[in-house]
C-alpha cells in the first residue's frame, strides 16, 4: 500500500465498488428515487391489452378485457398506464363510456383527411331529434314531438337508427305501448364523449352561441342518463316486438321451401 502525504491510495477493488453501487441503488429505490422495473408478467399483460385493442375495429369494453386476461388482473391500472405511454404518440388510447379504443392523435387528423369517409349530413330535424333523445332518454316519439313542438316523421328516426347513434330501448307502459329511444356507444364515439354526462350544459351552450343569453328563468337542461337498465315504466322488447318493428326477418310460412303440390 503506497502513501502520499496524509492521504492513502487504496488498491482498486471491483467487487467492493459493485457492492456499494448495489446498496446505493437499493436505498434510492426504497426512497422512491429510482423506479422499480415492471415485472415480465406485467409487461406481458400490457402487450396483451395492446394486441386486443389493435385487432378490434370497435371500442372494447373493460369487461371483455377482464374476461380475456383474467378477473385478477387490474384492468383499470393497465389502461391508465397505456394512456400515459401513448399520450404523446401518433395514436392515443381513449375511453369511450366503459370501452377503450386507439384513435389518431387530434393534431394529426389532417393526415387522414383524404382517407376519411365523409358521413351524410343530417338534416336540422334529425339533429334536433337526436339532441332531444340524448338529453331526455328514454323518450318516445310523442314526447320528442311535444318537446320540439312539431310532428316528427318516421323517416327522421329511421335515419338516426341507421347511423347507429340511436337505438330502441323498450316500450313505455302506457296505452299503445310506444317505443322508447336512447343513444348508443357509437354516439359517444362519434362525438368524442367518454360518457353522456360530458354533453354540454346550459353555460356551455350559451358560450357556444347555441342559446340566447337571456333564457326563461324556468328553462332547465335535463341531466343526461344513458343507463342500459330499463326505467320503471319501460318493458323490454320481446321477439314479437322486434318482428313488428322490422328488426327481425319475417317468420317463414309452413309452405316455404316445399314448393307447390304437384
Amino acid at each position: 500500500m503506497a502513501e502520499t502525504g496524509n492521504a492513502q491510495i487504496l488498491p482498486f477493488n471491483p467487487q467492493a465498488r459493485q457492492d456499494a453501487d448495489d446498496m446505493d441503488d437499493a436505498s434510492a429505490a426504497d426512497a422512491g428515487e429510482v423506479p422499480v422495473a415492471p415485472s415480465a408478467e406485467h409487461e406481458q399483460e400490457l402487450r396483451m391489452v395492446e394486441a386486443i385493442l389493435f385487432a378490434t375495429a370497435e371500442p372494447v369494453p373493460e369487461k371483455a378485457l377482464a374476461e380475456r386476461l383474467g378477473e385478477d388482473v387490474d384492468i383499470a391500472a393497465l389502461m391508465e398506464e397505456l394512456c400515459e405511454r401513448y399520450a404523446g404518440r401518433g395514436v392515443n388510447l381513449v375511453r369511450v363510456g366503459d370501452k377503450w379504443a386507439f384513435r389518431t392523435a387530434d393534431d394529426l387528423g389532417f393526415l387522414l383527411h383524404r382517407e376519411a369517409v365523409e358521413p351524410k349530413r343530417l338534416s336540422r330535424a334529425a339533429l334536433e331529434v337526436m339532441a332531444i333523445i340524448a338529453y331526455h332518454q328514454p323518450v318516445t316519439r310523442a314526447e320528442v314531438e311535444e318537446i320540439r313542438g312539431v310532428a316528427t316523421s318516421k323517416g327522421t328516426l329511421d335515419v338516426l337508427l341507421e347511423t347507429g347513434w340511436v337505438r330502441m330501448r323498450g316500450r313505455r307502459r302506457t296505452p299503445g305501448r310506444p317505443v322508447t329511444y336512447g343513444t348508443t356507444g357509437a354516439f359517444l364515439d362519434q362525438f368524442g364523449l367518454e360518457e353522456l354526462k360530458d354533453l354540454p350544459g346550459l353555460d356551455e351552450l350559451k358560450g357556444a352561441g347555441l342559446l340566447q343569453s337571456q333564457v326563461p328563468a324556468s328553462f332547465r337542461i335535463p341531466m343526461p342518463d344513458d343507463t342500459a337498465e330499463l326505467a320503471e315504466d319501460e318493458d323490454p322488447l320481446t321477439p314479437d316486438d322486434l318482428e313488428e318493428l322490422g328488426l327481425l326477418p319475417p317468420k317463414a310460412s309452413e309452405d316455404d321451401g316445399n314448393g307447390a303440390a304437384g
